[in-house]
């Protein structure tokens, strides 16, 4: 254990090197250690052996924990010359430091490198004002927020991680204090339930640092939602002396009109502190002008309360001299009509000039204020509502001249990049930020196996995300309820092993929440029935009794037990049913409750109201029924087991149904998912656990794309927010905007991919244009060689091997090209952007040839055909995922070589591969894709034409990219308003 002396010394020199970089550390040691009683040991050595003799929460090695994650994630500082987040910015750090390699090693073992990929910036120039070294003396809420996420838990590396997210996001916006007045409009994409709302609070903390004085958030639709920000912000952010406005909290009569006084954490002494009142400290008090109870009410704390008062009167309010010495007012308002005109209205009767305030609003859940359904008359509604509440934030836009605009959502195929007509004033015109997918989330990487390798009947709960977390649910008829009695058994057996683990953990206090999600419908009359179902099943089971322990026992034996087997992640686990006996009846009771009802139903304010849905005032042991209510923006706390059956027409809207998505910490092991695999949907049914997989992959995919588009060529961005429309087009081809008169501005020319696969998902759906693209096709597949070839080549992420055999042939760039501009789509504009680029490669003798490839399936089911009289090739079965959109056509353990056969990575073992691999040779892989079962459209060993997709893959040769050649190219439709990302047809 480090000793106070030696941390005492180690602070002190870190402290001075914090801003400054890191210096010649024993140097530095020996220089402070003077000052210190006793004299510690200033060596490297006696350095070294404390690091080797530390324990788990050593104070020592936490605090170098935190300054090498500081200096890790520093952007550009002057010290450096590396990049950061990189092994070779880690090395600077050392050299800096003049250390050893055997304290490197130590070091490096202790605090590895955090090299996760951080946010990705697709911006416009803008003017830099903000740095840490501008805030020098001035920074309070931030440091504070950042120790209450330490205090939470929160390690070094997560905190200098948002740390670095919400500095992107401040220094885009306007300097508070410049003479001009400017609206900077940006968007902020996470991921559902993955923290966002963590994001917004560190940057309402640094802008309130910076000079900002009016807060306004739009905390999404629901009173609830609107509560549960307001109160988070309050716990994490103003703290409790801005809450009591000074009063002593231990003075009843002050208490009075407090909305926290019953609040459990408020009571416990868990809401941020200050030491006092930040303006007795050379800070800026915060104004609550809403609070966890009241949302903005006009004239209750309206216009008097929205006066900023200047120390120097003759000055504007923006002047630093007014500015850091007014309080900050902060409202959390609902996207209401009626609160907003509220707003509206105060905002236009306050004396202090509205163009002297530097204001910042952050619109959370930004693509919502619409009615999530698939009616069309229902959506209609809801975009007359979303057009009024943009509408209202347009209001204040245009009031508060020195607004800025920062939206927040969970996916990029937001309506500010669908529809022109809704999004004039909100477009994110300066800056869009993808945010990292962070540590310890539960996304789609968890609960499917997107680029696996092995085999399907090789896949264990060990190997397999799905075997291990997913439960398909195909229901014999409509009375069939084994698997929502299975659902429910489990919520049991895990709410058992939460109570074994909080007994025999570190924390006596672990799990306060434990939940069931049922998602079956969005309508209240579906909830009620649902709800009785589950009641009658509950009361029905037996749990305390012979018949339903030894269900209980089965599903323990044959599912909870091997999961958590291999993925409990050292949590304390039960080996034996034995084990878990005496906590059932404990988790029988705790869900139960005093009323004797496991079921919590959430469909409506009423409900919210009331407290029964609100995790922040109690433990919550529920099974939660509901639809929209509990889909998007509402964090159900303590998910563990969600029965899920609803579909959507809506893309958007079915991702943000991914309620499973989140933070599990501490029982990862226990998630399971319950899910329709064949859900009726109109005429045909639907398997809703493939169309969230297609949706994941097709976002996963957008946001690589923007962080390859993120980095600069020659300085200048590749990609501005205002082209991105056309690249969200990209993914959904036949979405086509609503706006009569207005268009986005900018159209997308070309992609140009070297050495990257690019597989098109959105082929025709008539019959005529299948067998166009058949015969167009056609003679290319003259080309094959009869004798199939065998490709084993390793994956270089596993390094891993799994041989596949294909036909294979050369074609001319002529023909391929020719090929290519015959063939017909959903939407021609969909692959133009590609073709462009293969004409280019084409007419600049960047590519020579194509290699076409027809990689032949060996399943035993599998099916070969002729194709219009061609050698007989299989047929791949495929589904339309995202209908009309397929999901991945190509399979997993394929995409390697043909990788490597486009000459892209390093040189590998495998010498059919090798062979095959030559400069400017492309790729072009072949999957004839059919969407039933083939042996129906198959005769006489010819397959149907008018049945066939001809799906395929093209990669690029990677000696065709050149330096300093941006990867996408744009033209603007109205070079007259090259500036405006929107403009209306009308005007002209």
């Amino acid at each position: 254990m480090t000793n106070d002396s030696i941390l005492q010394l180690h602070s002190t020199v870190l402290a001075g090197m914090r801003e400054m970089g890191p210096k010649r550390l024993v140097r530095s040691l020996d220089f402070h250690a003077e000052d210190i009683v006793p004299i510690p040991d200033a060596s490297e050595d006696g350095f070294r052996s404390q690091l080797l003799a530390a324990t788990a929460g050593d104070r020592l090695t936490e605090l170098w924990r935190k300054s090498l994650a500081h200096w890790d994630f520093a952007d550009n500082p002057a010290w450096a010359t590396t990049l950061r987040r990189t092994t070779d910015r880690r090395t600077e750090i050392y050299d800096l430091l003049f250390l050893t390699a055997e304290t490197r090693k130590v070091l490096d073992e202790l605090v590895p490198v955090a090299a996760e990929v951080g946010p990705t910036v697709i911006s416009e120039t803008f003017t830099p004002w903000y740095s840490p070294g501008s805030q020098q003396g001035r920074a309070f809420y931030w440091p504070a927020y950042a120790r209450m996420l330490e205090a939470k838990g929160w390690s070094p590396e997560a905190v200098a991680g948002i740390d670095d997210a919400t500095t992107k996001v401040v220094e885009r916006l306007a300097d508070p204090a410049a003479a001009e007045a400017y609206q900077s409009k940006g968007l902020v994409v996470g991921y559902v339930q993955s923290g966002k709302t963590a994001n917004f609070t560190g940057v309402v903390a640094k802008a309130i640092d910076s000079g900002y004085r009016l807060i306004i958030v739009l905390g999404g639709t629901l009173n609830l939602l609107r509560a549960q920000t307001q109160r988070r912000l309050d716990m994490e952010l103003v703290g409790e002396e801005n809450i009591l406005e000074g009063a002593d909290r231990t003075d009843l009569e002050a208490l009075a009109g407090i909305d926290y006084q019953t609040d459990e954490d408020w009571i416990k002494g868990k809401f941020i502190r200050h030491g006092g009142l930040p303006s007795l400290q050379g800070a800026v008090d915060i104004t609550r002008m809403t609070t966890r109870d009241y949302d903005f009410k006009r004239l209750l704390r309206g216009i008097s309360a929205l006066d900023f008062k200047k120390h120097n009167p003759a000055l504007p309010l923006h002047d630093p001299q007014n500015l850091h010495r007014s309080a900050a007012c902060l409202m959390v308002v609902k996207k209401n009509k009626s609160v907003l005109t509220n707003l509206v209205n105060d905002l236009k009767k306050i004396r202090t000039p509205r163009d002297q305030i530097p204001v910042l609003i952050i619109d959370d859940e930004s693509d919502q204020a619409s009615v999530n359904t698939s009616n069309p008359k229902k959506w209609k509604e809801g975009k007359v509502q979303r057009t009024a509440i943009n509408k209202l934030i347009s209001e204040l836009l245009e009031l508060l001249p020195r607004a800025q605009y920062v939206g927040y959502t969970a996916t990029p195929f937001a309506n500010v990049f669908i529809d022109p007509s809704d999004s004039v004033d909100i477009f994110p015109r300066d800056f869009i930020i993808s945010l990292d997918r962070p540590q310890g989330y539960m996304g789609v990487q968890e609960f499917h196996d997107l680029e696996s390798d092995i085999p399907e009947h090789e896949r264990t709960v060990a190997n397999s995300q799905e075997k291990a977390f997913v439960r398909g649910i195909a229901p014999a008829d409509d009375d069939d309820d084994s698997a929502l009695q299975r659902a429910v058994d489990m919520f049991v057996l895990t709410a058992a092993v939460k109570l074994y683990r909080r007994h025999h953990g570190p924390d006596p206090e672990a799990f306060r929440h434990h939940t069931m999600l049922v998602h079956e419908s969005v309508l209240k009359a579906d909830h009620r029935d649902a709800a009785e179902r589950i009641r009658q099943l509950w009361f029905g089971a037996g749990y305390t009794g012979p018949t339903g322990q030894a269900r209980l026992r089965s599903l323990f034996d044959t599912d909870l037990a091997p999961v958590s087997a291999v993925r409990a992640d050292g949590a304390p686990t039960p080996t034996s049913f034995e084990q878990l006996i005496p906590y059932l009846g404990s988790a029988y009771f705790e869900i139960t409750g005093a009323q004797s009802d496991p079921v919590l139903v959430v469909n409506g304010d009423a409900e919210i109201e009331h407290g029964t849905a609100d995790f922040d005032q109690r433990p919550i042991w529920k099974i939660l029924v509901g639809g929209t209510k509990l889909s998007r923006g509402f964090t159900v706390e303590g998910l563990t087991i969600t029965y899920y059956r609803r579909t959507t027409a809506q893309a958007d809207t079915l991702m943000q149904m991914g309620r499973w998505f989140g933070f599990r910490q501490g029982y990862q092991d226990l998630v399971r998912l319950y899910i329709g695999r064949s859900e009726a949907f109109g005429a045909k049914t639907v398997d809703l656990y493939e169309a969230f997989e297609a949706i994941c992959r097709d976002e996963e995919a957008f946001r690589d794309q923007l962080r390859k588009y993120a980095e600069l060529v020659d300085g200048a961005p590749q990609v501005t927010p205002a082209q991105v429309p056309p690249l969200v087009a990209q993914h959904l081809p036949w979405l086509r905007p609503t706006g009569q008169s207005k268009m986005f501005n900018a159209e997308l020319v070309e992609i140009r991919s070297p050495g990257e696969p690019h597989e098109p998902t959105a082929y025709p759906l008539s019959q005529a244009d299948l067998r166009a693209n058949v015969a167009a096709w056609r003679p290319l597949l003259d080309h094959l060689d009869g004798t199939p070839s065998v490709f084993n080549c390793p994956n270089p992420a596993t390094g891993q091997t799994r041989p596949f055999t294909a036909l294979t042939g050369l074609a001319s760039r002529g023909e391929v090209l020719s090929v290519l501009e015959e063939l017909r789509w959903l939407d021609r504009s969909y692959f133009a952007p590609h073709l462009e680029y293969v004409r280019g490669l084409s007419e600049a003798s960047l590519v020579d040839d194509w290699l076409i490839i027809a990689p032949q399936l060996t399943a035993r089911t599998s099916v070969s055909a002729s194709i219009l009289g061609s050698r007989p090739l299989t047929l791949a079965q495929r589904q339309r995922r995202r209908d009309p959109l397929f999901g991945a056509i190509s399979e997993g353990h394929h995409r390697p070589a043909l990788s490597r056969l486009a000459g892209a990575g390093v040189r590998t073992d495998d010498p059919m591969t090798e062979s095959l691999v030559k400069a400017r040779r492309g790729v072009l892989a072949l999957y004839p894709v059919v969407t039933s079962p083939p042996d129906a459209l198959v005769t006489n060993g010819a397959v149907d034409p008018s049945a066939l997709v001809m799906a395929f893959v093209m990669i690029a040769p990677a000696s065709a990219r050149q330096s300093g050649q941006k990867m996408v190219r744009f033209r603007t439709i109205d070079s007259s308003r090259s500036g405006q990302a929107i403009i209306d047809t009308a005007a002209h």
